[in-house]
């Protein structure tokens, strides 16, 4: 029993220093624009987004219950904790990776990835759920593309409605919006990505026959919000400085359009209990903004290599997860 509560407490341990990465990984995806047009300092950025990180966190479950079920069922799994902890190694040396190179990784890919890749060398084929599994990559690629769409159709009735209005004056006016838009962001980070530590830890804790549902405790909400809200007050300033500068410059009206679209589709998400990448919602919808501006504009080798990144990340996470299962359970 003792042996048990250790290894469920490694587990515990493990999903809330993902957490915290994901929060100082992902703080770029909400505060980017708004940092970069100086509409936010820094410092009050990353307050204000810590702030509504934990908001969102605490509001929602429904995430949390398809990240713990629809993978695999936990009930099902003889070595469920030993399957968790490989995840969430593989997610967070991924995440580290990308943070340190800048890359605007997905936090949601990295997870779903290995978390498959570990229960198919773990546990066998048979025991991937692949439909569900399936669903939620297709949220992941589709959430994204949607993003983008909106991001350059909100852009293109900006244009329009102020086309005759001076840009210094439209500018200041969208760079007191960009506050707004800015905590929205970071709300609807928290109603989706805090929740993918909270059903990692319940799938843990239903593994462990802790309990036998997925209704998150309210103790894992506490501390799984308390952790992101620790790490976006941490922030991430290379992925901010790609996310802000490096795609194309962003004026406050940019930066509107851009958070308010991906807010939008992230929130959506949520509420159909769909996890999502807030990563790959706000980049698209920067690129959508961009190519509405001027398409010329827009840099897109580096925007190509954004997307490559996108793409390797939920194989590379499951050889990863696999890897480190055959390396300490086989």
């Amino acid at each position: 029993m003792e042996t048990s509560l250790l290894v469920l407490g490694i587990v515990i341990f493990l999903a809330l220093a993902f957490d915290f990465i994901n929060g100082f990984h992902d703080t770029a995806n909400a505060i980017a624009t708004s940092v970069s047009t100086r509409a936010l300092t820094p410092r009050r950025a990353i307050i204000l987004a810590a702030v509504m990180n934990f908001l969102g966190a605490m509001m929602f479950t429904g995430v949390a219950k398809t990240i713990g079920g629809s993978v695999a069922d936990p009930t099902k799994l003889t070595n469920g904790i030993d399957i968790v902890i490989c995840t969430l190694i593989a997610a967070i040396i991924w995440n580290l990776v990308t943070w340190w190179f800048g890359i605007p990784s997905s936090s949601s890919h990295a997870l779903i990835g290995a978390l498959a890749g570990a229960v198919y060398v773990g546990a066998g084929s048979d025991m991937v759920n692949w439909s569900g599994f399936i669903d939620i990559v297709e949220a992941l690629i589709f959430s994204p593309l949607i993003a983008f769409v909106i991001g350059y159709i909100v852009m293109m009735i900006l244009k329009y409605v102020f086309a005759r209005r001076s840009p210094h004056t439209v500018n200041k006016g969208f760079r007191m919006m960009q506050i707004f838009t800015a905590a929205l962001q970071s709300f609807t980070h928290g109603t989706n990505d805090a929740q993918k530590a909270m059903g990692i830890i319940t799938f843990a804790l239903v593994s462990a026959k802790y309990q036998d549902h997925l209704e998150v405790p309210l103790w894992v909400k506490i501390a799984a919000a308390t952790a992101m809200a620790l790490g976006t007050s941490i922030g991430g300033w290379k992925i901010i400085k790609t996310m802000g500068t490096k795609i194309f410059k962003i004026e406050p009206i940019n930066g509107f359009a851009a958070d308010i679209s991906a807010a939008s589709v992230i929130f959506t998400c949520t509420i159909l209990h769909l996890p999502v990448s807030t990563t790959h919602a706000i980049t698209s919808a920067i690129l959508g903004v961009g190519s509405a501006k001027r398409f010329s504009a827009v840099r897109w080798s580096l925007a190509g290599r954004i997307v490559v990144t996108w793409f390797i990340t939920i194989p590379i996470s499951a050889l990863l997860a696999g890897a480190v299962f055959k390396l300490f359970f086989a």
